[in-house]
This record gives C-alpha cells, structure tokens and sequence, in this order.
C-alpha cells in the first residue's frame, strides 16, 4: 500500500461577474497546478442555489465561468473540467456524509453565520448543509490537494474532519474489504479509504480587495462596478477602474512595513505584485517614493497586459454555447467515472446494497 497518487481539486461558484479577485486567488493558480498535477477543476452549479439564482442566469453563469477557466489556460483535454451537477455521485456522497458530519461542527462554520446573517431560521439546508457538499466534491476523487482561500480554510478542516472520521468509523471494514491506503497522519503511518487533503494557500495576494474600499474583499455582490476589475472587462474599462481606485495621498513606501495601516495601497501593490508574479519588496524595490499618479498609469498597463487578451478570449469562447457545453459533458462523464468508482467502494464500506 502507497500513499495516495497527488490530485488537485477545486471549484468556482457560478454566480455571475467573475473578477479580478477570482482569477488571482483561483483560477491563475488552477493554471499553474496544471504542470505539477493531475488536476480536476469543477463550476460548482449546486452550491450556487444554496442560496436562490435565476435559472436561465446560472446556466449562462455556469458557461461563463466555464470559459474563464479555458481562456486563463486550462487545458480541459489533459485535466478534467465539468459543472457539478452532471455528476450525481457529488450529492449521493454528500448525503453520508451529512451521516458523518455533527451538527456542532457545522454550527461552527463562519461562512454560514455571516452569509445567514440574524435571520438563520429562514436560511436555506442547504447553506447549513455545503460544507459537507464541499467535501463531498472533494473526497469523490480522493483529492490530495485543494487551492483554497483564507475564506474556504476552515471548510476543507472540516474534509479533514470528515475524512478521518469516515477511516476511523469503518477502519476494519476498510481493512476487510482492502481498499485501504496507507498514509502519514501525524507521527503515524495509518491505514484510511479518504486523504487528509491538504490546502494550497500562497502568492503574493491571495486575498484581493476592492479598489473602492481597501478593508472590504473585492467581491462581484457590490453595487459598485468601479469597486472590482470584471474578467471580461475590455482594455479602456481596466484602465479606468485602476485610475478611478481609491488611494491615500502619501507616496509609496520603500518597504512593506509602510503599508500598514494605508490598506488602499496595499491592496494596489499586492495587485500589482501578483500581476506580476513577484512579491511586494520587489514592487516596493523599484516603485518606492512613486506618487500614485504615476504608479496607477504602470498598474493599468500591466493589469491591460495580463488581462485583456483573457478577456477578449473569454468573449469568443462564451460565444459558442455548444462549444462550452460539450467541454462540459466530457468532463463531467470523466469525472463520474472516477467518482463512481470511490461510491461503489464507499457503499460497500458503509453496507449499502448495489447492483
């Protein structure tokens, strides 16, 4: 028996205006992964009606997202790109492990208290409930790693969770029906069916906040355009949002301790970093002392540079809807493929007849 072979995981919700925090805090990280690891990146259409969409506006969010992930340079032929939904075996193993999870656990879950709000009574099961969706999404491929943001942590520790209760309540089922695998946990090499996936968490701005108020997450749910750069802004719409963005009159600081404290200037500096694929010394290094009238013209040409032929690619991708969804119908047969083969070892680890 041998440690898991690596695989990544991962997912965007598909609920309209993707921007610029998307793709620096995921999808350009999915990109990367791609020359390191099998990976399988998922449009998680179900757990966008954890809370209600429009029917006809998710279809055409789920193909956008869709062609966000093939014009950033996801490679659908080698890896796999499905939505969600397609592959049943996401909802059948999230059921078990609703059967595994504890209330308590899921009670504690932060993302559901700020996204409910006061009025928990009238949140939807579901929005309870998706932490266990998310590890089932995961755990149907018995995913070694997961690019997550600081926002999603605490729900891939609650996989981890899942997964070692899930080894530790039918471990000698495991072991009768020998589909164990045997893996380090702690000090220990344990015999489990699920990994202890681990998150991928890294880059210069994994967290990209909006260019109207540098204490808020740039997010695509704020009534101002102005506070986010959409993927599929042009290249005059970019530049204008970056010389529009709120900043503070002091010039830039030689080094990034001068940035606590000037949160509009650090996000443009960490923007302009990840962009750029380097850290903030290096920006710091060579833009240190630059008043923001001369280094918000350097970050809209390099944002244009890097993003607008994105765009534009985005824009012919999402004009040929068969295209899309044909992408998605042969990853989603892929992916069901391999889900289905860890369903059938898990119906038969928990004793539930089949066919």
């Amino acid at each position: 028996m041998n440690d898991f072979n690596p695989l990544v995981f991962s997912g965007v919700q598909p609920t309209g205006n993707l921007h610029l925090g998307n793709y620096l805090g995921a999808i350009r990280k999915f990109v990367a992964l791609q020359q390191s690891h099998n990976c399988i990146y998922c449009v998680v259409d179900l757990h966008a009606i954890t809370t209600w969409q429009d029917p006809t506006e998710l279809m055409t969010s789920t193909r956008e997202v869709t062609a966000a992930f093939l014009a950033s340079g996801i490679d659908a032929k080698k890896h796999i790109v499905f939505n969600q939904s397609r592959v049943h075996q996401h909802s059948e193993l999230a059921w078990i492990f609703n059967c595994i999870a504890r209330m308590g656990w899921l009670s504690r879950m932060t993302q559901f208290k700020e996204k409910a709000g006061k009025d928990r009574e009238n949140a939807s099961v579901g929005l309870f409930s998706y932490p266990t969706l998310m590890a089932a999404d995961i755990l149907a491929y018995r995913a070694t790693h997961v690019p997550v943001g600081d926002d999603q942590k605490q729900h891939l520790e609650l996989t981890r969770d899942i997964a070692q209760k899930f080894n530790n309540d039918f471990s000698e089922r495991i072991a009768e029906l020998g589909v164990g695998v045997e893996m380090q946990v702690g000090d220990e090499r344990v015999n489990g069916y699920f990994p202890l996936t681990e998150p991928l968490i890294e880059g210069p701005a994994t967290r990209i906040m909006s260019l109207r108020d540098g204490s808020k997450k740039m997010s695509k749910s704020d009534p101002s355009d102005l506070s986010r750069i959409n993927l599929t802004d042009d290249a005059d719409l970019i530049s204008k949002k970056i010389r529009k963005a709120r900043t503070d009159p002091e010039a830039l600081p030689s080094e990034p301790a001068g940035l606590e404290g000037r949160p509009e200037a650090d996000n443009l500096v960490g923007i302009f970093a990840a962009l750029n694929d380097i850290s903030k010394e290096d920006v710091l290094a060579e833009h240190g002392g630059w008043q923001f009238s001369q280094f918000k013209p350097a970050l809209a040409d390099l944002a244009v540079e890097k993003l607008a032929p994105i765009a534009a690619e985005m824009r012919r991708i999402s004009g040929d809807a068969d295209y899309v969804d044909s992408v998605l119908s042969d990853g989603g047969a892929r992916a069901g493929e391999i889900a289905e083969r860890t369903l059938k070892d898990v119906r038969s680890i928990a004793g539930l007849l089949q066919g």
